[in-house]
């Protein structure tokens, strides 16, 4: 997909471990640092581009919402390129986007794809029949997150597709405990040291939120979703789709 570097931001002590940003430095080992960091992400990568083929509308369209470096817009148009439907990719890091942008560049789609730099609360959504956020709602404030999901409801045609790819927390602290250790466990198979591991937590904490499976399904359903549903689960990582 593109010439990204080994993932080492956090191989060495850190004096100090400061919040995590989506920055040029991540952007230089982004897709190996989420395919090492995330159980399952190429399934759910492949499989997002196969629930936009089977609910993408001719002239209608899509939103991949967080979209870093374009990875779910391109699997949407391998699958959708002939349908004349517009995909529209939004990202707050304008160096994920410059990067997305040389990636869409080079790849051999047809498909009509506008990029935004922007925040995906203040971007309207209208006219849509498939709604991606791989990964994304996890970073938004907990307090904007019943109003961005009412927004992406009220913008979805009817039958339209919403796909949400998160970490996941649980209840008793016990399995949330089990689950975390067992995700530490795949990373460390990937390469990742106790080091890297102890020092990407700390910065993750407080920039990533996860929320419980329930708490997902019970705020898709209050929005008027008619069926909400996880279609992959691998340790604390969900991926859900809803249809409305």
């Amino acid at each position: 997909m593109t010439d990204s570097k080994r993932d080492n931001l956090f191989a060495n002590p850190l004096g100090k471990v400061s919040g995590f940003v989506f920055d040029q430095a991540v952007v230089d080992v982004f897709p190996d640092m989420i395919s090492r960091s995330v159980p399952g992400y190429e399934t759910i990568l492949s499989h997002t581009g196969e629930l936009a083929y089977r609910y993408v509308q001719p002239q209608t369209n899509c939103y991949d919402l967080g979209c870093s470096l374009g990875a779910s817009t391109l699997a949407i148009s391998q699958r959708v390129a002939d349908r004349d439907a517009k995909i529209i990719a939004v990202d707050n890091s304008s160096a994920m986007l410059e990067k997305c942008a040389s990636i869409l560049a080079a790849s051999n789609t047809s498909a009509e794809i506008q990029l935004i730099n922007g925040d995906i609360c203040d971007i309207e959504i209208s006219n849509a029949s498939l709604v991606v956020m791989n990964f994304t709602l996890q970073f938004v404030p907990l307090a904007q997150r019943p109003q961005l999901l009412e927004k992406i409801y009220q913008g979805l045609n009817p039958g339209g597709c919403l796909i949400i790819s998160e970490k996941l927390s649980f209840e008793p602290e016990s399995l949330n405990t089990l689950l975390s250790e067992l995700h530490h466990d795949f990373k460390r198979a990937q390469g990742y040291s106790d080091l890297e591991i102890s020092q990407k937590r700390d910065s993750i904490e407080n920039v990533l939120v996860p929320e419980t499976l329930e708490t997902h399904i019970q705020r898709l359903r209050a929005c008027g979703f008619q069926s909400a549903s996880p279609w992959f689960q691998c340790f604390n990582f969900c991926s859900l789709v809803a249809i409305k």
